[in-house]
């Protein structure tokens, strides 16, 4: 999987485009693009990727990306027979002109789009209120589609319902030149991480020495390239003792862990529980 700029064509007519997906599975290229995405979930469940974060999805996940943020959701791997579908609004920032965002009316919309770049993830009462919206917004056009758009906007500005999901990646990322040497060793990394993972061949990829490599991940993510390796083999092991009755020990290994007290470890250390704890939780 590589990192990709998405050129995304405009819509005649409109000031912004609504995209109504549906296909047997979501595994959309990790990319970036200059419009804003905002993102809700109809049908299907798996892995999103915002940032330098990995979180589980599922129908309903409701997700606004700012310009130039690395995103894609990808399809469970044990649930490829699943349709998945979503509404997507993309939109410049400056969609209806930059005198607009000016008016004091505008300022919660405005700081809602600064906000955006760390992506923020909105739940409850609010989600299920933009979620009938955009379907409405979906069915019309005109000025009626444009009002539903920024009263979505503004819904969603004042609510408290939403969290950043990346905080960090705004202070790193919010550029697109910056954001290329990221999005190529993440690629790599949502690619490969259940594999053995190659500091040189990571180095390489983002043409620095090994030691500039490790500096610059730290610097970007605050983490050390072995955390977050961690986190997406903890993040899979987790998906699979919930819906699979496969064995502890091949979870071990089908994660990307090479030893099974090692992963047993790991594991108790980054959620509290065993993964025989955790899988009770779910009636494994």
């Amino acid at each position: 999987m590589k990192a990709k700029f998405e050129q995304i064509a405009a819509d005649p007519g409109n000031s912004f485009s609504i995209l109504q997906i549906s296909q047997p599975h979501f595994d959309a290229t990790y990319h970036f693009h200059p419009e804003l995405e905002l993102t809700l979930i109809l049908e299907g469940k798996g892995q999103r990727y915002i940032g330098g974060e990995v979180s589980d999805y599922e129908s309903g996940d409701l997700v606004l990306v700012g310009e130039n943020i690395p995103h894609c959701w990808m399809s469970d791997i044990l649930q490829k027979e699943m349709q998945a579908s979503a509404i997507v609004f993309q939109f410049q920032k400056n969609f209806v002109g930059e005198i607009f965002w000016q008016l004091p009316e505008m300022a919660a919309i405005q700081a809602l789009l600064e906000r955006a770049g760390a992506g923020i993830l909105i739940s409850g009462f609010t989600s299920q209120q933009i979620s009938a919206k955009m379907k409405r917004c979906a069915t019309v056009s005109g000025f009626e589609r444009l009002n539903g758009f920024l009263e979505i906007l503004q819904i969603i500005a004042v609510s408290q319902e939403t969290v950043l999901i990346d905080p960090l990646f705004s202070v790193h990322g919010s550029s697109a030149a910056e954001a290329g040497r990221f999005q190529t060793i993440f690629s790599y990394l949502i690619e490969n991480y259940r594999q053995d993972i190659s500091l040189r061949t990571l180095a390489d990829i983002s043409h620095l020495t090994p030691t500039a490599f490790c500096r610059y991940f730290k610097n970007v993510t605050h983490k050390t390239l072995m955390e977050v390796v961690t986190d997406f083999r903890i993040n899979h092991a987790c998906q699979l003792l919930r819906s699979t009755d496969k064995p502890v020990f091949e979870i071990c290994f089908e994660s990307g862990f090479g030893h099974i007290s090692h992963f047993n470890k790991t594991y108790k250390n980054a959620t509290g529980k065993t993964p025989l704890q955790y899988r009770k939780l779910f009636g494994k």
